[in-house]
């Protein structure tokens, strides 16, 4: 998710994957925020899928967990791994639109 405000009439957007636990019928959402919902199947627009599949496949790997505590601790890893390899996230979410923006 990110944000993005408008100096011009100061609308918020919050940009959301189409994942079906980002949707709800019942949400109220301010009059000054949109919600823009990005395509399905799309994780060249979603670099954060990009390091997900990273950390499930150097951290997760697949196995169960026996409780919360252990999962907590994997993702303390996963961030710490994260935060030791700027080149390698670099690398995984530099796609070429997001390079020419900044």
């Amino acid at each position: 998710m990110c944000w993005r405000t408008s100096s011009l009439d100061r609308t918020s957007f919050l940009v959301l994957d189409g994942a079906p636990n980002h949707r709800c019928g019942e949400l109220a959402v301010p009059g000054n925020i949109r919600l823009l919902y990005l395509p399905p199947y799309s994780p060249e627009l979603n670099p954060k899928e990009n390091i997900w599949d990273e950390i499930r496949e150097k951290i997760f790997k697949n196995y169960a967990l026996k409780s919360m505590d252990v999962v907590q601790a994997k993702l303390k890893e996963a961030i710490l791994y994260m935060e030791r390899n700027p080149k390698l996230v670099r690398s995984i979410t530099s796609f070429p639109y997001i390079v020419k923006s900044l």
